[in-house]
């Protein structure tokens, strides 16, 4: 149900104290004077700079008042059948008298057909009104509205539009997320650098969405760059992916195909989970937000709550989208020395995976699987857990040819299978570090490296199945009792099925 007929439900239902949440009061200020000028409601704001004035219908003198005692007092006098807008009345929730008053108000209004309606950037209520009040959520422009604010300025004399069809269509998909202001301030801003109005514009919107998303604390918007071919290994993962890859698009929903919840990524640290999460917003062309739940704790009461609830629901809004959560079992560890709140948050999330209906698709990395609480694993939450082991030979090998790649060298000029081979027991992260490590002697020899650098680099390195064998014995053992899909093809592990390499126990 949209915002107008919950409110022409609600009035009609007499309640009498609402609390509408919105950072946008100007957009939602039109929609509630819409609201009453339909059902021929009068309506009347009132706010400590201006007084009471005039939203719709209202006859005869406005009362006076300048504070929010007098204004709640005036509330009671006024005959009829009247709303009461009050902008920033949350700015009084700490005093006791002013919230005394309004409770009672509230009361005595059941009696009447008046209502009042609070709005708010905020949706914390003080507990003593939440019995009386029902809070409302004014949710972010859709894409209609948003293609709305862009045909009023468009049709703005003067100003030079040279979009297609298609290029309005994804420009206004760019904007999701933004409030009515902002995407028509990124809209002036496009006009007023490149003096019209075309493709350029959708690079200038993503830009300033970022900007506005990373103002969220909580998330960070990721600019796809990576690819399927950037990532080494992982076939399973891959061809999963790759079969979900239109899973959003509408031909899905039509065939009654649900969109995909998301994924646990857990295995061994430096395997790729990260680059894995990157890897499926280039492969899928969503956008990817990384989700800081550090950043969603505050030192206020109710502030952490607050910071979840607006953080993903604008995940929502940006939807379809991927979100990340990266190294999980830090993020949602929670315990009972906070009042709980950690708690609340931890369940709030949880909730939100379960039952959300957006096609907002979670890649959750984690390297502990045993500081993982089992009520996140279960079916419901994510599609598939897929576990990152240790590469094997072959993957090793395609891990050696991306970062050659990446770094502008040809593979075939290095001898992949003996460096496969010698680099038994590590992790790609650990690869990586071993070309890094080969350039510099080459750098600083004036030549090219070579892959006895390469080569060299790998024996000066301690791997992690060397430094914490204990541990990656123990998460491999986890794989081998069925908990988690390898992401990995099967049989190229079948020459590798024991927990540390003998190659590497030999050093």
């Amino acid at each position: 149900m949209n915002f107008e007929s919950e409110l022409d439900i609600y009035l009609r239902a007499r309640f009498t104290l609402m609390v509408l949440v919105t950072p946008e009061e100007e957009r939602a200020l039109q929609t509630v004077k819409a609201v009453c000028e339909r059902g021929k409601r009068p309506c009347l704001t009132w706010d400590m700079a201006d007084g009471f004035q005039t939203l719709a219908s209202v006859r005869g003198s406005l009362p006076a008042a300048r504070d929010p005692k007098t204004a709640l007092e005036q509330v009671e006098k006024v005959e009829g059948d009247v709303l009461f807008v009050l902008k920033d009345f949350h700015e009084w929730w700490s005093n006791p008298e002013i919230k005394r008053k309004l409770r009672s108000i509230a009361q005595r209004l059941k009696f009447t057909k008046k209502s009042i309606l609070v709005t708010t950037p905020s949706g914390k209520v003080p507990e003593e009104l939440k019995d009386e009040a029902v809070v409302v959520e004014f949710r972010p422009p859709n894409a209609a509205e948003l293609e709305a604010v862009l045909n009023r300025l468009t049709q703005t004399p003067g100003v030079k539009v040279n979009l297609t069809k298609l290029g309005q269509e994804k420009l206004v998909q760019a904007a999701l997320g933004l409030t009515a202001s902002q995407a028509q301030r990124v809209y002036a801003k496009a006009i007023v650098s490149d003096g019209v109005l075309d493709d350029r514009a959708i690079d200038l919107v993503t830009e300033e969405k970022k900007q506005i998303i990373r103002e969220s604390e909580a998330l960070e918007f990721y600019a796809v760059t990576e690819t399927a071919d950037d990532v080494g290994g992982l076939g399973v993962l891959k061809e999963w992916l790759r079969l979900r890859e239109r899973a959003f698009t509408q031909q899905a929903r039509d065939y009654g195909l649900p969109a995909p919840k998301g994924i646990a990524l857990i295995g061994i640290p430096g395997t790729g989970k990260s680059l894995t999460a990157k890897m499926i917003g280039g492969l899928w062309r969503l956008p990817l937000l990384r989700l800081d739940v550090g950043a969603l704790f505050g030192s206020l009461v109710g502030e952490s709550e607050e910071r979840t609830r607006r953080a993903l629901q604008l995940a929502e809004t940006v939807a379809p989208c991927i979100v990340w959560i990266d190294e999980m079992e830090k993020a949602l560890a929670h315990g009972g020395l906070d009042s709980g709140t950690s708690t609340r948050v931890f369940g709030a999330i949880l909730t939100w995976m379960q039952e959300k209906t957006a096609p907002v698709f979670v890649v959750a990395a984690a390297n502990d699987i045993s500081a993982l609480p089992p009520e996140l694993l279960r079916k419901g939450r994510f599609d598939e857990i897929f576990f990152l082991d240790l590469p094997a030979l072959e993957e090793r090998k395609e891990i050696f040819a991306v970062h050659l790649r990446k770094r502008h060298r040809l593979p075939q000029d290095f001898d992949l299978a003996r460096l496969a081979q010698e680099s038994e027991g590590y992790v790609g992260a650990e690869i990586e570090q071993a070309i890094i490590d080969a350039m510099y002697v080459g750098f600083n020899a004036g030549r090219e490296f070579t892959s006895d650098d390469v080569s060299a680099a790998l024996k000066r390195q301690v791997p992690l199945s060397v430094s914490q064998r204990e541990t990656i014995g123990a998460l491999r053992n986890w794989l081998r009792e069925g908990r988690a899909q390898s992401a990995s093809f099967q049989e190229i592990h079948e020459a590798e099925q024991r927990f540390v390499p003998l190659q590497i126990e030999m050093r």
